[in-house]
């Protein structure tokens, strides 16, 4: 294959460059067909014609230096293989350097680029040319992500063989960018997962991942609390580690070291150290709490040697309430609180890491903050706005304490995250920090009822890696059409618009304006009085609600018959389990009106010989093989079973139980009500009157709309 050599558009400058302006150099077309998207948006970049790539591609580290060894081999993984080389084809190479080179320098010079300051921890610059890539970086660091950003160039499977020339002069907004997740309350991935996910979060240019322990993390000299076949031991700590290492990822565990620890302390071995018998907070002032925490600690710095140690501390909701009762009446809750922490802060002092902790006490005692040490850093989280942050950020800002923000993917008690909060949450909040001087991200990921899937997390996950990544305020729409592509391979557009679909579901809901999270509706019964209250309001919006999340299924499944070879399948199937259980939602509550409706009917008319017709195909419509009863049955089982295959591939099989036993119930729920009209029906069949609507678990059934029809098959 010949080579087509080509010039470059423009020149880059060494300035700073607004969003709106890098947003537009990376999406120049390459054709019409094929629009150059990358996630994050890179500061500067310059995309010329493409350039046909021949059948072989060579990789080469011409310093040798193990990081780049490393880098070169992920991007020949990406490259995968390739057909052979023709006999007297020559190959394409992309050469991996470093600043300090001779070859470096004069690749830069000749292209009119620099490596500035602000450059040299962790940017890189591309150069694209007719016949070689050159990814330059001062550190390994930059070299890794240089290497991140040409793999989101190379040509889909199936597109044209070509890669777009130009420049690309990159390097982060904040310092630390990173994910904050929840491996206490119900799923604790496999090692084989998390691995997983330090790949991808590394392949988007994250550099902390945090895991959030409240019991879950083993301590050898404290294991009671660790659930066994749901803990991290220390030798899966150790291998956690180094593998996160190779992908210039730092892992700090989020130990929670005074609320939120309900689950050790509901243990008597731990009664002294509790502020209420088998409550929430660690006891400030009790002999053994510092000794606990040290412990703890201790063994953290072992396993895990980050620069930081996260010890948690939000939701101190108990405290005052107990033990420290008289203390928090005279002095106050805030400084009862930050006394506690300081003292956490000196008797960790000689593991000489920086303290993370929580910072909602920002927000709720500002003038508290002044005691605490200049060396720690506030971690101040919201997860449902999208402005109003500085309120957060401010307390620490004023008293000299770096901070880091800490959105939400608004994942908790959903069957499916809300991802227009997400989004908003996380732009708004990234921003004001970028503003304010924070120097990092935490993007956080709860699984407060115990139900959540990582795979359904990536929307949100992800976006979060681009804002920390990019400067200012990052776009959500160029996201949106842009995310798809990168992360499945999907050039369809079609995975960018289920994740639309399902959106404008959650919308109906919220339109709905029912007070309760999806979670709750899905295992609502709506025939119970709470039931009835939420099935009026949300009615008007259940066809709504179910058409989006239908459509969404069928652009999923569209898109996995197009492209067999999509990437991250499972978050693919996660994605269409959100969607079914969205769907059942509004099923759910359409189906049993219908059915209240059509028992009305039936009961007004059982006795009219004109009407025995209509009524036998009612009573089937309510209980038979193509019965509503049934089809909720079989809904919740099939449900059931998809949920099961997400969460096993990429959790340990703990737990899992805890959440299909709600299954099992509302199948067998269903099944009983569905034995239940039979046998009244056989009965009617028999002479026998009806039983009233009470008498079969329904509400009271009101007079027969005129205007509503009665359900179809």
């Amino acid at each position: 294959m010949s080579l087509l050599r080509t010039s470059l558009l423009s020149r880059p400058t060494t300035g700073w460059i607004p969003a709106a302006l890098i947003l537009a150099l990376v999406s120049l077309p390459l054709a019409a067909q094929n629009p150059i998207n990358l996630l994050p948006a890179p500061r500067e970049a310059h995309f010329g014609a493409p350039i046909d790539l021949p059948a072989k591609i060579l990789v080469s580290v011409p310093g040798r230096a193990p990081e780049d060894e490393f880098a070169a081999q992920d991007l020949e993984d990406a490259l995968g293989p390739l057909p052979p080389a023709t006999a007297n084809g020559l190959p394409y190479r992309v050469i991996l350097l470093r600043t300090g080179t001779a070859e470096a320098k004069a690749v830069l010079a000749r292209n009119h680029l620099s490596f500035d300051p602000p450059m040299e921890s962790e940017g890189y610059v591309l150069v694209i040319e007719p016949h070689e890539t050159y990814v330059v970086g001062e550190t390994g660091s930059g070299v890794f992500y240089g290497v991140q950003t040409l793999k989101q160039l190379l040509p889909l499977p199936g597109s044209p063989r070509q890669i777009p020339s130009g420049t690309v002069r990159d390097w982060p907004a904040m310092q630390y960018r990173g994910i904050d997740n929840d491996l206490s309350r119900g799923p604790f991935p496999t090692l084989d997962f998390q691995k997983h996910q330090i790949r991808v979060f590394a392949s988007f240019k994250i550099n902390i991942y945090s895991p959030y322990f409240e019991n879950t993390l083993l301590y050898p000299d404290q294991p009671l609390p660790a659930p066994p076949g749901s803990s991290l031991t220390p030798a899966e700590a150790d291998d956690l580690v180094a593998y996160a290492r190779k992908y210039h990822i730092t892992i700090i565990p989020d130990q929670e070291a005074f609320g939120h620890l309900h689950q050790v302390l509901k243990y008597d071995l731990y009664a002294d150290v509790a502020e209420t018998p088998h409550g929430q907070v660690l006891a400030p002032g009790q002999p053994g709490s510092l000794p606990l925490i040290k412990a703890w600690f201790t063994d953290i710095a072992k396993e895990f040697p980050s620069p930081f140690i996260f010890i948690g501390a939000d939701e101190t909701f108990d405290l005052g309430m107990g033990r420290t009762k008289e203390q928090v009446q005279e002095q106050g809750y805030g400084p009862v609180y930050m006394a506690f922490l300081k003292q956490i802060h000196d008797a960790l002092a000689p593991l000489n890491r920086r303290l993370l902790f929580w910072g909602d006490i920002g927000d709720e005692h500002p003038d508290a903050v002044t005691a605490l040490p200049k060396d720690m850093i506030a971690v101040p989280w919201d997860y449902w706005d999208s402005s109003g942050f500085d309120k957060l950020i401010e307390p620490f800002a004023k008293n000299g304490i770096e901070t880091w923000v800490a959105p939400g993917d608004a994942n908790w008690s959903e069957v499916y995250p809300i991802e227009k909060t997400a989004l908003w949450n996380i732009q708004g909040f990234v921003r004001d920090g970028q503003r304010l001087g924070s120097t990092g991200m935490l993007n956080t990921v709860w699984n407060d009822d115990g139900e959540g899937l990582f795979n359904m997390d990536w929307y949100g996950v992800l976006f979060g890696a681009v804002a920390a990544w990019q400067p200012g305020q990052s776009d959500i729409a160029n996201y949106q059409d842009t995310y798809g592509q990168v992360f499945h391979h999907d050039p369809s557009g079609k995975i960018n618009a289920a994740e639309k679909e399902l959106m404008a579901a959650e919308e109906a809901i919220a339109d709905s304006k029912t007070d309760m999270n999806s979670d709750q509706l899905f295992w609502l019964d709506p025939w119970s009085p709470q039931g009835q209250a939420v099935s009026a309001k949300l009615l008007p919006n259940a066809q709504n609600l179910r058409v989006h999340a239908e459509q969404a299924m069928v652009l999923l499944d569209q898109a996995r018959t197009e492209n067999p070879g999509l990437l991250e399948p499972e978050a693919v199937t996660a994605m269409d389990l959100g969607a079914r259980r969205l769907d059942l939602i509004g099923m759910k509550f359409e189906f049993a009106q219908e059915i209240v409706i059509a028992y009305a009917q039936i009961l007004a008319d059982q006795h009219d010989a004109a009407q025995r017709n209509t009524v036998s195909n009612l009573l089937d419509e309510i209980s038979s093989n193509v019965g509503r009863c049934q089809d909720l049955r079989d809904a919740f089982s099939a449900a059931k079973l998809e949920y099961s295959q997400v969460w096993l591939s990429e959790n340990r099989p703990y737990w899992l139980n805890n959440v299909t036993v709600r299954y099992d119930l509302a199948i067998e729920q269903w099944q009983r009500r569905a034995n239940a009209f039979e046998t009244a029906t056989q009965g009617w069949y028999s002479g026998q009157n009806l039983p009233a609507p009470a008498a079969l678990g329904m509400p009271a059934a009101a007079a027969p709309d005129p205007g509503a029809a009665a359900p179809k098959n």
